[in-house]
């Protein structure tokens, strides 16, 4: 999903999205995920696993939650995690067959459906479980924004290898015209790392 809107000329020549909808955040990400969404971030609750009364496709909010359809959501275009290891989601599947999903995924609108910005790897836990519906908090980020969170809350978790990380940091310079010195600030590391994991792109 793109924004539409005009992109405005930096000086230099690049481009970056105009209006609050497409601006580079700048709130510094390494401060959290709360940092970039507010109080609509994830936090754990607890979550009864859905029954066969539960098969629409959008449940009514439940404390602040939704109870989206699993068919209704779709993986996020801009996950930065490509490699997702089945020892792994084969231990969360188990989990979430007894517990159900403890932390809603982070979605947002995508046509008739959800698309998501953080919670791949539950998600794909609960269709291994056969879950009918998830819960999600719904949030209208665009693509930038998208990017960020999805890269923030795997590289807070350590969940990322170093090439899925640097080509998430390469993705920014390349279609939102991120600098070196605002990742940095953005993500949360240091220049020398995010300067380092850069030459895995083997870009200029």
């Amino acid at each position: 999903m793109s924004d539409n809107k005009p992109q405005a000329q930096k000086p230099g020549g690049k481009k970056t999205p105009t209006g609050d909808a497409g601006r580079k955040p700048g709130r510094g990400l390494g401060r959290g995920l709360s940092a970039l969404i507010g109080d609509a971030a994830p936090t754990p609750v607890a979550v009864v696993p859905p029954t066969e009364k539960t098969e629409t496709a959008v449940a009514e909010k439940q404390g602040g939650l939704r109870y989206v359809g699993i068919d209704q959501i779709s993986a996020g275009a801009f996950q930065p995690r490509k490699n997702f290891a089945q020892e792994e989601l084969d231990a969360l599947a188990a989990s979430v067959e007894k517990s159900g999903v403890l932390q809603p995924l982070l979605v947002r609108p995508a046509g008739d459906g959800f698309e998501i910005i953080a919670g791949e790897r539950r998600w794909r836990a609960a269709q291994q479980a056969r879950l009918h519906q998830v819960p999600v908090i719904v949030q209208p980020v665009n693509d930038v924004t998208a990017l960020e969170i999805g890269l923030v809350e795997n590289v807070q978790r350590a969940d990322l290898n170093p090439m899925e990380e640097a080509e998430g940091y390469q993705r920014l310079i390349d279609e939102f015209a991120y600098t070196q010195a605002e990742l940095a600030e953005t993500i949360g590391k240091s220049r020398s790392h995010i300067a380092n994991l850069l030459r895995l792109t083997g870009a200029p």
